[in-house]
């Protein structure tokens, strides 16, 4: 059987192209247009949002699943691109985003082709099981490093 959850956030407008935003699990933070739409630089923008909330979600996901795989993570560190398509008409959408993790695994005594078969294992569960990013339209390409330390 299927479940819900409702996530909220509560957005209030501090003239020019600023806001406030105040999230239902506690966090505030103010935000702005970014410069190229007549905002402010140094602000948090939509844009570093949608951004961040895929990054960042794509990571846990990695994190649950690299459990799962019995890996001995020792670090992860993600870059995301986020190519954002303006049309003639102004209509603007995030046509695709680039993932370019950075993965170090420790194989603690395995042999380091199978911990790395069982990571590039853990990156197909992560990508499957994404919510945010199986949300939105935007293609998504994954270059992935993986380090295996002995």
């Amino acid at each position: 059987m299927s479940s819900s959850a409702v996530y909220h956030t509560t957005v209030t407008w501090k003239g020019e192209h600023r806001g406030h935003m105040v999230m239902g699990n506690g966090p505030e933070m103010d935000f702005s247009a970014p410069p190229d739409a007549q905002g402010h630089a140094g602000a948090f923008t939509p844009e570093d949002a949608f951004v961040g909330a895929a990054n960042s979600c794509f990571m846990l996901m990695f994190i649950w699943a690299a459990k799962r795989f019995k890996l001995d993570l020792l670090s992860y560190d993600c870059r995301v691109e986020g190519l954002k398509l303006i049309e003639v008409d102004r209509t603007e959408i995030f046509s695709k985003l680039t993932f370019r993790p950075l993965i170090r695994i420790a194989s603690n005594g395995l042999d380091p082709a199978l911990v790395k078969k069982r990571a590039v294992h853990a990156l197909a569960s992560a990508q499957k099981y994404r919510f945010i990013l199986n949300s939105v339209k935007s293609n998504v390409d994954i270059d992935p490093q993986i380090e295996i330390v002995k």
